[in-house]
């Protein structure tokens, strides 16, 4: 062996090269590149883990050169910026050999391909193995009812215990844990990960981490993106089948041959990941091509199932590719932001069958996230089925179909408009309906009572929301499900009809209700005698003189018609021709014309 070492990148962040000094298994010099010092800067920059452990192992290093008195030297020039944009590419690790020929060093290295070239190259080299039994510490934190383990510096160690729906968050440890203890257990982790075969650095940003390691999902964080270190931990406690769900022969057929677009919903840690994966492998074996669409990557699913995160962190390059792959069906787990929706929804109208993981606190609430995200009528197409877990049993499930009909609480056909109708699947009986009101898309419970519909409750609170404060504890009636009786102060009467009625024109067109306004009346007011006659071109309602200036209403049974002053002839004079004058006959004649004053 020559009297020098060099080591590359991967035996720094392996830790080996500290082992070895501790042993007393190496007794030469240590010639540390530049380029590993500047490559372990940029990673840690990058706020990857790497970074932080291949710095933290060169001042053990260090450290230990100085007690065991061993010549430890930085040497060589610092890498261009190309070069460090390149390392990906292996320029780095180019240099650091070159370096190790010219010194005539052995290289220590942990990195195959590295070890290959160098001994190609004829350069002396001393490489590690990679090992795939490292213990992993945060297993001994769970046991077989462990759903997931949750470790802060500062704080004693918790876990949630229990089957989903079912679990509850328990001590676990006596001990705080301290900063130390907590960048301990991180550094393992990546080390595991990164050195055994079954884990995978899933995503690496400043401060935060997540990786996938066998069964097990482990996001770590630290300063500055938390305010302190960390780990959460979390590993499937059941591995299910669609038999271990009650679940009846209608809804198996229904998900085996007419379900294309298929949301999955419920709150956190109840057990949607586990049926979703159930239903990917229900599918695959019975010979459908399934692929998912996962960051990070964490379902637990067979090995003809291939598990794809975001290409180059984009979801939408993801679908793409798999459009090419033609798959069967997709799980996307999780849907969550617009352009999740965005990309669920394409791979749909391409024909491919979609299960999108959902969360939402109830059934109708998977349907709520697409309204706005996908046009109103392409809904049913892109979500045919929703199926509602809680407690890892299948609470609910809607089927969404598209039709042409009047909302539930209106009755008039010209009201006929396109309607997501949303029904509970087993007993086909409708729930909600989605449509547009005036310029909003709605979802309206459908009731069966007596009490007011949902259409009369969604009126009621447009007329509110569009009266706004222009109108003070307005008083709101329904005649019928299409007509509706406004009572307002008198002075407020020319706020809400508007100058030639525009405003309440609008406010009809709006809601497509017809709308009466009405003046508040006083108790004070009661019906007063009149005599009804017809002269010549008008109709004359006849009070008496003495009312000559007053203000009365004038009603058809209990319904207003208008508000007159008296004349000083004690009349109140109509066209006969207008349509107001006819109702007036119309009223008298069937004893139902009434006056208050």
């Amino acid at each position: 062996m020559t009297e020098k070492i060099v080591p590359d990148t991967s035996i720094i962040i392996d830790g080996k090269l500290s082992e070895l000094i501790e042993r007393g298994e190496t007794k030469t010099d240590i010639v540390i590149p530049e380029f590993v010092v500047d490559e372990l800067e940029n990673q840690a920059n990058e706020g990857k883990e790497t970074g932080y452990r291949g710095i933290e192992e060169i001042k053990k290093i260090r450290m230990l050169a100085e007690r065991e008195g061993l010549n430890l030297s930085f040497e060589g020039r610092k890498p261009t910026t190309e070069e460090i944009e390149l390392s990906h590419n292996g320029r780095i690790d180019a240099l650091i050999r070159d370096m190790a020929e010219e010194m005539d060093a052995t290289l220590f290295t942990a990195d195959a391909v590295q070890g290959k070239i160098a001994r190609a190259k004829g350069i002396e080299v001393r490489e590690f193995k990679t090992e795939t039994d490292l213990d992993f510490s945060l297993e001994q934190y769970f046991d077989d009812k462990t759903m997931s383990v949750h470790l802060k510096e500062g704080s004693k160690p918790k876990a949630k215990r229990g089957l989903p729906g079912e679990f509850e968050l328990e001590d676990i440890g006596k001990d705080v844990l301290t900063r130390e203890k907590m960048y301990s257990l991180m550094d393992e982790t990546v080390e595991k990960a990164e050195m055994s075969g079954k884990g995978l650095v899933e995503m690496e940003k400043e401060g935060a981490t997540v990786i996938q390691l066998g069964e097990y999902r482990i996001a770590m964080t630290r300063p500055p993106f938390s305010e302190a270190a960390e780990i959460t931990a979390v590993r499937p406690v059941a591995k299910v089948t669609l038999d271990d769900y009650d679940m009846s022969d209608g809804l198996l057929t229904r998900l085996k041959t007419e379900a294309e677009g298929i949301l999955v919903a419920g709150a956190p840690g109840h057990g949607k990941s586990t049926f979703s994966q159930a239903l990917a492998e229900y599918y695959s074996d019975n010979g459908q091509v399934v692929k998912t669409m996962e960051n990070p990557r964490d379902l637990d699913v067979g090995a003809d199932i291939t598990q794809y995160k975001g290409l180059e962190d984009s979801m939408e390059d993801t679908g793409d590719f798999l459009l090419l792959a033609r798959p069967d069906y997709t799980v996307f787990d999780e849907v969550r932001k617009t352009d999740d929706f965005e990309v669920f929804a394409d791979m749909r109208m391409a024909g491919v069958g979609m299960i999108g993981v959902v969360h939402a606190s109830e059934a109708v609430d998977a349907v709520q996230r697409l309204i706005g995200r996908v046009e109103l009528g392409m809904i049913p197409q892109v979500c045919d089925t929703v199926v509602f877990i809680k407690d890892a049993q299948i609470e609910e499930v809607y089927k969404l179909e598209l039709v042409v009909k009047v909302p539930q609480g209106m009755t008039e056909e010209d009201l006929a408009r396109p309607v997501i109708q949303i029904s509970r699947f087993e007993d086909d009986a409708p729930q909600y309906e989605v449509y547009t009101y005036g310029e909003e898309t709605v979802v309206v419970p459908v009731t069966d009572s007596e009490e007011e519909t949902g259409a009369q409750r969604l009126a009621r609170e447009k007329l509110q929301q569009q009266l706004g404060s222009r109108v003070d504890d307005p008083v709101i009636e329904f005649i019928s499900d299409n007509h509706i009786r406004l009572m307002v102060s008198e002075d407020e009467i020319s706020h809400v009809i508007g100058k030639g009625g525009e405003n309440i024109d609008r406010l009809e067109d709006e809601l497509g209700l017809d709308i009466t306004v009405e003046p508040n009346t006083p108790t004070s007011k009661g019906e007063i005698s009149f005599e009804l006659s017809e002269k010549g071109n008008s109709v004359i309602i006849d009070v008496g003189e003495e009312k000559s200036g007053t203000e009365v209403d004038i009603y058809e049974g209990d319904e207003f018609l208008f508000t007159a002053t008296v004349g000083k002839s004690g009349d109140i004079s109509l066209t006969k021709k207008s349509e107001l004058a006819n109702r007036v006959i119309g009223a008298n004649e069937s004893g139902r014309l009434k006056v208050r004053a």
